[in-house]
């Protein structure tokens, strides 16, 4: 019994001190001089490396804001591709600092894997693609379809709660890494492939006959994709959170890349306070970073609009609609907290 209870203690001790090290992430980050961010192992408009090895893309960008803040400097990031099995147990083990791979917030993640999300910066859903020599207009027309689907994902539990809701019968075809149900597709091994919106669009352009596929119209769930980090500290989910909402306050102010030192001179308090030239804000101070965080992460990376129509808007081979991505102000759901 003695040991039984030496060993709980020992146990409770190690929680503490993990916890202890695992807040203080900020620190860590700057002590190391880069952020280590998980991502997607290759998803075009999303992450993927280019030619010469740089990765690009939506949430790579977001990465690079997170260090623009910190460091002044978006080049300041490493990158660690991560599989949908691989990337919780990256982000738990602290072998990455912020997890921003097309992931899904959900409770049980929020909860049971002890993660916190906060900031969406892409709300997506799940749909299904299909080649168009099936002549198939609907999701409800494939009773009995083979469908390609990626494991460790909610598109596995989101695409049998559909087909058991609308009594149809289908044969999952089921793979751990995206390459091998693109593969999968590719070859014609199922008649079917499912996944978030924007991946079908990714993968759609990564097919050797893109034009030959179509997407169905149904969305069957909520999808808001998140960036994630691990709970127990708050200093840094604020750091990543806030930036975030910078991107999309930058778009709201009408602030870019292109024009920022021109708005440096404004007078509108709300934009000084934003890009630190107001003298006795404490905003950044308050996040551990410089007043002017939001300048340096707008003038490395832009605003929210301009990191989403370059990567997989309309001016990106993707060319997604905006939709739900749009500002508030816009009919869309990308909205910012007051920066005051």
């Amino acid at each position: 019994m003695k040991k039984t209870l030496l060993s709980v203690a020992i146990g409770a001790a190690a929680l503490g001190l993990g916890s202890a090290a695992s807040a203080a992430t900020l620190d860590d980050v700057k002590a190391k001089g880069f952020v280590q961010c998980g991502v997607n192992t290759g998803l075009a408009g999303f992450a993927q490396p280019d030619a010469s090895g740089a990765w690009k893309g939506f949430d790579v960008d977001y990465c690079r804001a997170v260090a623009a803040a910190i460091f002044g400097d978006a080049s300041k990031v490493k990158y660690t591709p991560t599989t949908a099995q691989s990337r919780f147990t990256a982000l738990q083990s602290g072998e990455i600092d912020i997890l921003a791979r097309n992931t899904t917030w959900t409770i049980s993640r929020d909860t049971a894997l002890g993660f916190n999300f906060r900031y969406v910066n892409y709300y997506d859903g799940q749909g299904f693609m299909v080649p168009k020599s099936l002549n198939v207009k609907s999701a409800l027309e494939l009773s009995g379809a083979a469908v390609c689907v990626q494991s460790g994902t909610t598109t596995e539990l989101n695409l049998a709660d559909y087909f058991r809701t609308n009594n149809l019968q289908y044969n999952p075809v089921v793979f751990e890494k995206l390459e091998e149900v693109n593969a999968a597709y590719q070859a014609g091994r199922c008649d079917v492939y499912t996944t978030d919106q924007s991946g079908l669009y990714a993968t759609r352009l990564a097919l050797s006959n893109p034009d030959e596929h179509v997407i169905l119209p149904e969305i069957i769930s909520k999808e808001p994709l998140a960036p994630a980090v691990r709970q127990g500290d708050d200093k840094w989910l604020d750091v990543v959170t806030w930036v975030g909402y910078a991107l999309v306050q930058a778009e709201e102010f009408g602030i870019t890349q292109a024009n920022i030192d021109e708005k440096k001179s404004s007078t509108n308090p709300d934009v000084k306070r934003f890009l630190g030239t107001e003298t006795d804000t404490k905003i950044g101070t308050d996040l551990g970073l410089t007043n002017d965080w939001a300048y340096k992460v707008i003038k490395e990376v832009g605003n929210y609009g301009e990191v989403f129509e370059r990567n997989i808007g309309q001016g990106s081979p993707l060319k997604i609609a905006r939709g739900l991505n749009a500002l508030w102000s816009k009919g869309g759901l990308q909205y910012a907290p007051p920066v005051r």
